[in-house]
């Protein structure tokens, strides 16, 4: 199986990636085509997670070739077994107890058309974990993220969908002209924000 991820945002090649893994059969190789260095770390990132055998060429000063083999028999051999002694290798679709607070519709500080650009990788590779947060809240500039026309819309209704719960700030909303504008979730208040956040056993804030 090859895959031209060659123009492609980070994190979506190691994304695309990792599911041609899980379809690929046992020994197969799955060869990844990108544009750049980061692009080659990130993919060999994966593979050593996941205890698979990895090899990559640069192939002209835009083109990298990784080559991933998909896990054996031994590995297959190891599932079935912690299958048969009642261990479930199937992460729930949520982890009970992670709040993730996204409080801008940027990520990080700097340029704000990078900003954005990290904050939609961030919420698209959250649907994409093994494990999904119980909650997602969204106040002050992150509100804008669960509007109309915004983004990451399709992701956090993605998330909901898996059994995510979405909160946006009710104050924030009205502040921003957006009341009439949320497309996702339902409104909350600081006082239900505060309570997630304080009860979390796992906060992440991008």
């Amino acid at each position: 199986m090859r895959l031209d991820e060659r123009g492609k945002q980070c994190p979506l090649p190691v994304i695309e990636a990792k599911k041609a893994l899980e379809q690929a059969e046992p020994g197969s190789v799955v060869e990844v085509v990108v544009d750049n260095e980061i692009a080659v770390q990130n993919l060999k990132k994966l593979a050593d997670h996941k205890g698979l055998a990895s090899a990559s060429e640069k192939v002209s000063d835009r083109e990298f070739l990784v080559k991933i083999t998909a896990a054996g028999k031994a590995a297959k051999k190891e599932t079935t077994e912690a299958a048969a002694e009642g261990i479930s290798c199937q992460a729930d679709s949520r982890e009970k107890g992670m709040v993730v607070v996204l409080a801008s519709d940027q990520m990080g500080q700097g340029d704000e058309v990078l900003g954005k650009l990290l904050m939609k990788g961030f919420v698209y590779a959250l649907t994409q974990q093994d494990k999904l947060p119980e909650t997602v809240l969204l106040f002050n500039g992150g509100a804008r993220l669960s509007c109309k026309d915004s983004d990451s819309l399709n992701d956090l209704k993605e998330l909901e969908a898996q059994g995510t719960e979405i909160l946006t700030c009710g104050t924030c909303l009205n502040h921003y002209g957006l009341s009439e504008q949320l497309a996702v979730g339902s409104v909350t208040n600081m006082y239900e924000i505060v309570g997630r956040m304080t009860q979390a056993r796992k906060l992440v804030r991008p």
